[in-house]
């Protein structure tokens, strides 16, 4: 464990830290864990960890972690409860779960065109999704507070130096002479992620979601006529009905026309940043599931950075600190599954981080690329069927299928992304099973970081606008085409 770690454990100078300290939970209903598993916001401290930030500044990260303590939480318990009530759904098959933003944002993404931008190419694919499942669909974008990215080498050569890599804005810069680990990025984040769902909540609130004009969300970039057809096609179908509601009065009270819930997630990284915000608070009175999981004085521990986080595929040691963090918070979580995740390791995983089987408390997202999907999943999906657990099935077919063009940029072929969710559709459906949603790296720019898709980027297209400085993202014309092929699997079943 890192000096910096074992340092920041001793010093309770925090209420959430003190509070830990005379609260370090034995739960009896397990960990949260087993009958003698205690956990803290703290406790990960104590476990080995990967893709840890040493920082050089000790003084500047305490004060830093001391400044996060202090702020209120960017979300509620009640959002949170909310949205477990509705995964709770999606793992049931009633509805569909719909994640995707950027793969590291950037503080400078948090700018009003850039965020609504990703609102409304979420809210169209959804829209698309909607038509085509006969579901509700579950948003949650990986936005206000996906920063950080885990690396597979702490460094990189610079001109034939050795320097620190990239980490994400909440770590250092991008720029080579910034790359110094930085503690105050820490509270820029939080003021960055806050600043973000602050907007997007003004935006949902002004009605940026209507029904009554999805022609509104416009299709931006999207030159493609097929597509544009496709979508105008389904807006008139909607349209359509939306009048027939008002002609017969079913629209006076229909509130859920006019806004949408939107939730916020990203990868639980940098754990002292996770902890400054876990609080200890109350179930929101109303409702019933989270009181029965509150211990006898009505709390929980809640992250209050987002909605939803996750762990990542380098980050998932049974035995490590990511996973003890998570063990012992109340939100719902995600874990990435990747192709060198066993399947007896995939069960254990589940029993440590959701030992009472709560229903949609896990979402498994799985990416294993194309070329390996259908030696892995079918395994993984009969485990976990024998395990118990009923968990969200959701494919994320980025990760698994990133190579290098002969210029050595990163991209991804379309078509690879789509065989994969396509053979992921097809699996669940032949193991009993179903996909419950999909994953996915995008933005609402005119990126060109993707390469194939119906407009036909090449590898020497990717030059033309690639502004991604970690993962290449679907644009907006390539996600809108991945919505309608899961939309047309589910009609035409």
């Amino acid at each position: 464990m890192a000096q910096k770690s074992a340092e920041l454990a001793k010093v309770p100078s925090s209420s959430a830290e003190r509070e830990a300290a005379v609260d370090v939970k034995t739960f009896s209903n397990g960990p949260r864990g087993t009958a003698t598993s205690s956990w803290s916001p703290a406790s990960w401290t104590a476990k080995p960890i990967k893709q840890d930030v040493i920082y050089d500044d000790g003084q500047a990260l305490s004060q830093a972690l001391a400044k996060l303590e202090r702020l209120p939480p960017v979300v509620t318990p009640t959002e949170i409860c909310r949205l477990k009530r509705s995964l709770r759904d999606v793992a049931l098959g009633k509805a569909f779960l719909l994640q995707g933003g950027d793969c590291a944002e950037l503080f400078e993404y948090c700018e009003s065109n850039m965020i609504e931008s990703k609102i409304k190419l979420l809210l169209q694919m959804s829209l698309v999704l909607i038509y085509g499942a006969h579901k509700p669909v579950v948003r949650i974008a990986r936005m206000a507070g996906q920063f950080a990215k885990p690396r597979s080498s702490p460094t990189e050569q610079y001109h034939g130096k050795t320097i620190p890599a990239f980490r994400g804005d909440n770590v250092n810069g991008y720029d080579p002479a910034d790359r110094t680990p930085d503690a105050s990025r820490l509270v820029s984040a939080y003021f960055h992620s806050a600043t973000t769902l602050n907007y997007i909540r003004a935006s949902l609130g002004s009605g940026i979601a209507d029904l009554h004009s999805p022609l509104d969300w416009e299709l931006g970039h999207v030159k493609d006529e097929k597509i544009k057809l496709k979508y105008e096609r389904i807006v008139d179908s909607i349209t359509e009905s939306l009048r027939f509601m008002k002609t017969v009065g079913a629209d006076s009270a229909a509130s859920s026309l006019e806004t949408v819930d939107l939730y916020t997630s990203h990868e639980g990284l940098l754990l002292e940043y996770e902890q400054s915000l876990t609080r200890r608070l109350k179930a929101p009175m109303h409702d019933t599931a989270a009181r029965l999981e509150a211990d006898d004085d009505g709390k929980q521990w809640y992250n209050t950075s987002a909605h939803f986080l996750w762990i990542g595929d380098r980050t998932r040691q049974l035995d490590g600190a990511h996973v003890e963090y998570f063990r012992g918070i109340a939100n719902p979580i995600g874990i990435k599954v990747g192709a060198s995740m066993a399947a007896p390791e995939l069960v254990s995983l589940l029993n440590i981080v959701n030992p009472n089987k709560e229903i949609g408390k896990i979402t498994l997202i799985t990416r294993y690329g194309e070329d390996k999907i259908d030696s892995l999943l079918a395994g993984h999906i009969r485990a976990v069927q024998q395990s118990g657990h009923i968990v969200i099935w959701q494919c994320d077919p980025m990760h698994g299928n990133t190579r290098n063009t002969k210029q050595g940029v990163k991209t991804r072929h379309f078509s690879s992304i789509l065989s994969e969710v396509s053979s992921a559709l097809r699996i669940h459906k032949e193991e009993g099973s179903f996909l419950g949603g999909v994953h996915l790296e995008l933005t609402g720019e005119a990126v060109t970081e993707c390469v194939g898709g119906s407009e036909g980027l090449k590898d020497e297209d990717l030059n033309t606008n690639y502004t991604s400085y970690c993962d290449p993202r679907l644009n907006e014309k390539q996600a809108l085409e991945l919505a309608f092929l899961v939309a047309g699997f589910y009609r035409n079943r």
